[in-house]
């Protein structure tokens, strides 16, 4: 994994990060695969470079978070986390993600005395609990619905 920044960025840098994520939205075509950029070096010479339109939406969203005063991680779908990455992706405590894979919730393997989980497996539990939340939400507006409670 890489991180992008090492750091929160700084107001300066927040500000123009989100100029760009609006202007690059812009101009971001979205049925083309492919699309066209220029690049300007510092002799001031102009390059052009296709690039996929997805990478651009991707940039567009990095920009924004950074705009937001957020740091910004890129973690491959297929990448190999620690628990301690994994708990953080999880917003939960390194013990607490590991009892889940005791509990076999999450699949994991060992590299010598270190468990490793794939970021997709993570993910895919972590939908199933977002969603097994919103049934339980919903099971819980309907009980309120029905005994007339008008929250």
């Amino acid at each position: 994994m890489h991180a992008l920044a090492s750091q929160l960025p700084n107001a300066e840098e927040a500000a123009l990060a989100k100029l760009s994520s609006r202007e690059l939205a812009a101009y971001i075509e979205t049925k083309a695969p492919t699309q066209k950029v220029a690049v300007i070096n510092k002799d001031g010479e102009t390059h052009q470079v296709e690039v996929p339109a997805s990478a651009l939406r991707l940039l567009v969203d990095i920009l924004t978070e950074l705009g937001d005063g957020n740091m910004v991680k890129l973690i491959p779908v297929h990448a190999e986390m620690t628990t301690q990455e994994a708990a953080d992706v999880m917003n939960m405590s390194r013990p607490s993600f590991i009892k889940l894979l005791d509990e076999q919730h999450v699949p994991f393997h060992r590299v010598g005395n270190r468990r490793k989980v794939k970021y997709s497996d993570v993910m895919a539990y972590k939908q199933q609990l977002d969603q097994k939340r919103l049934d339980s939400l919903a099971e819980l507006a309907r009980l309120d619905q029905s005994m007339g409670l008008g929250y």
